[in-house]
């Protein structure tokens, strides 16, 4: 696939994705059930934002528990989608400072302003564009974060030297993705729907941690926040409509496909 055929996929994917939840009754209720985006979130976070937020979440992680944001610090989520950990960083920071979200669908954005309104934060703001190309000034981020979004760009590098380039100095990287101990078989990587679900764009521990190095990031830490046995990767494929590949891949990824939280840092 070329680097056009895979934003196309995610793009699609999360249009789909934000109309679902857009249509949905407004008392709709109830959290993701995923193998992956499961659990993420503790009932005094859920309690903090809107429910649509909630359930348009396709993330692996919870990176905004795991930053250690503090008041007055500003925030970028590379791939916001429904705004969940926009809306939590902006609790985080507070007033005096500021959480910003990026997305490049229409329908994601929509959603986003939605659940802002109904959050009633006055420090949130939803920008369109790509994480390849961050629409802010140099040097003006403290923290940026992503949940199980980097995975989903055909140009990894781009995107890490974007997140260098707005960081203020001794600003920090800190996102939870998915990272494989070893290497996912090359025939995977055209599975149209694990693009889209992040795992056919999975990088390897170490190739992370090279590429941030050679965006320049110092400090870089990989953490594994969630190792996915054999039954979970099973259910995980079965769930993107890949049943047939399922009894054939899940034994490959058992053990050896995680989510992980990511720490790097830019220098001084």
């Amino acid at each position: 696939m070329t680097d056009y055929d895979v934003k196309e996929i995610v793009k699609d994917r999360y249009r789909q994705e934000a109309r679902r939840v857009l249509s949905a009754p407004e008392r709709c209720c109830g959290t993701p059930t995923d193998v992956v985006s499961g659990d993420l979130y503790d009932d005094t976070e859920t309690a903090t934002v809107p429910v649509q937020a909630l359930q348009a979440s396709l993330g692996c992680g919870n990176p905004t528990a795991l930053a250690e944001l503090a008041p007055g610090e500003v925030v970028l989520d590379l791939g916001s989608g429904g705004g969940i950990d926009v809306l939590l960083s902006a609790r985080r920071v507070g007033p005096t400072g500021k959480a910003f979200g990026l997305d490049m669908t229409d329908e994601m954005l929509a959603l986003a302003e939605q659940n802002k309104q109904r959050s009633g934060l006055a420090n949130v703001e939803f920008l369109r564009g790509e994480i390849e190309s961050i629409p802010l000034p140099d040097e003006s981020i403290d923290v940026v974060i992503s949940n199980c979004v980097i995975n989903l760009s055909a140009e990894k590098d781009r995107v890490l030297r974007e997140a260098f380039r707005v960081l203020r100095p001794r600003g920090r990287f800190a996102v939870s993705d998915i990272v494989v101990r070893g290497s996912i078989p090359a025939e995977l990587r055209d599975v149209a729907a694990l693009w889209a679900g992040c795992a056919s764009g999975a990088m390897e521990e170490t190739e992370y941690r090279a590429k941030l190095a050679a965006a320049g990031f110092t400090d870089v830490d990989v953490q594994p926040t969630r190792v996915f046995t054999h039954d979970e990767a099973h259910d995980f494929l079965a769930g993107e409509g890949l049943d047939a590949l399922a009894d054939q891949i899940a034994p490959l990824a058992a053990n050896n496909v995680m989510s992980a939280f990511i720490r790097a840092r830019k220098p001084h």
